[in-house]
């Protein structure tokens, strides 16, 4: 079965091998290999929860409001350190330093996510929801191949929770 909480977890642990995958890449040539997809699925993968996770999440969480604004709040940090990345030249002690704060702030992300909202979520939703809102996720990667026309911009967490609740 199809389960929305099943595709984050399976998106974070792809996170941590593109990491990994960094952390092994020994040219230039491989390190922008390797950081094109990850910075591509660390935008991707927020905008997608932003889009159909953290609305379901805040109908039906215990913790959903404090959880869905410390999610807004990790995901801006993730998209800032991403663009300073992008903004610094690949390889460099600026760029390692962009990609290591993406890192440190996505980690402590997803732990915070797979200790909270996603518990949280799988004991206050229905199995039947949770497939849904799975297929909604797999609908919007397919509508926003490479992350072409999401929502990637950083955006106030009070204002997301006030016009998705």
């Amino acid at each position: 079965m199809n389960d929305i909480t099943e595709l984050i977890l399976e998106e974070h642990a792809e996170m941590r091998r593109q990491f990994a995958a960094l952390d092994d890449a020994r040219t230039v040539e491989e390190q922008r290999r390797v950081w094109a997809s990850l910075a591509q699925l660390l935008d991707l993968h927020a905008a997608t929860e932003e889009a159909v996770f953290y609305p379901a999440l805040l109908r039906r969480g215990a913790d959903a409001v404090e959880e869905t604004d410390d999610a807004i709040r990790d995901h801006n940090s993730i998209r800032d350190a991403v663009a300073a990345a992008a903004a610094a030249e690949l390889g460099s002690e600026r760029w390692w330093s962009a990609v290591g704060d993406a890192r440190r702030e996505n980690s402590e992300h997803m732990t915070e996510e797979e200790d909270g909202a996603l518990p949280d979520f799988r004991r206050s939703a229905p199995v039947e929801l949770r497939a849904d809102l799975a297929t909604r996720f797999l609908a919007f990667r397919a509508e926003h191949p490479g992350g072409r026309g999401a929502d990637t911009a950083d955006k106030d967490p009070q204002q997301y929770i006030d016009d998705h609740r």
